[in-house]
């Protein structure tokens, strides 16, 4: 037996086999099928509103004391009253202080309805869809 040779042997015919492979391809078209109409309409409107407010009331009495103190008695507070010492210097054979009033000060809150009118504006949307007629196919 002879060794063969690799070179030497005769070609062997070969056959190519072509692969196919299909995509698929999609589009989109935007179609109208139908369309709104929108329609606003402005109300206006006058309307009374009852309009809370504060308004603050001093109301002042005065107390006449008339007594002789040493040293002038301080601002003080009891309750709701503001107590305020009004002082007058009387000439004596000696200078003293005299107590000749206190304020006293009461300070009230109040609140008031003040009817204000006020326009005020309401919106009001309708639509109405309108169908549009699908497209004539081309022959």
């Amino acid at each position: 037996m002879q060794p063969t040779n690799p070179l030497l042997t005769p070609p062997v015919a070969s056959t190519t086999i072509p692969v196919i492979e299909e995509t698929a391809r999609i589009d989109k078209q935007v179609v109208e099928t139908g369309r709104v109409v929108v329609r606003k309409t402005v109300h206006h409107e006058t309307q009374t509103v009852d309009v809370p407010t504060q308004e603050e009331q001093v109301e002042v009495t005065r107390v006449p004391l008339n007594q002789v103190v040493e040293t002038p008695p301080e601002v003080r507070q009891e309750g709701d009253t503001m107590i305020i010492p009004v002082l007058r210097e009387e000439v004596v054979v000696t200078t003293r202080l005299v107590l000749v009033e206190e304020l006293h000060v009461r300070k009230r809150t109040l609140t008031l309805n003040n009817p204000q009118e006020v326009s005020l504006r309401r919106e009001e949307v309708h639509y109405e869809r309108i169908e549009t007629p699908p497209p004539a196919a081309a022959s």
